[in-house]
């Protein structure tokens, strides 16, 4: 799915975990911690020629905490075959 391409089907904050892949219309990100009304990520594609920057915690990008309304512009990735 290319960004031109993208239309946000909308997530709940049910629908995240720990290590979760999602686009928005900002890019491709990764759940990283999930809190009680909030979900917490990290941009996944600003590195592609160097994945150690998604490395962590500690990690060496911002994280990114998306709320409510946030989490509706969402969209899951695909799970890697053999995800559960």
């Amino acid at each position: 799915m290319s960004m031109s391409d993208f239309t946000p089907t909308g997530m709940n904050h049910a629908d995240f975990f720990i290590g979760r892949e999602f686009m928005t219309g900002s890019g491709t990100w990764r759940c990283t911690d999930i809190g009680t009304r909030v979900i917490v990520a990290i941009r996944i594609d600003d590195h592609p020629d160097d994945p150690s920057w998604y490395n962590g915690p500690p990690y060496a990008v911002a994280e990114h905490v998306f709320d409510e309304d946030d989490q509706q512009g969402c969209t899951p990735l695909p799970l890697p075959a053999g995800a559960s």
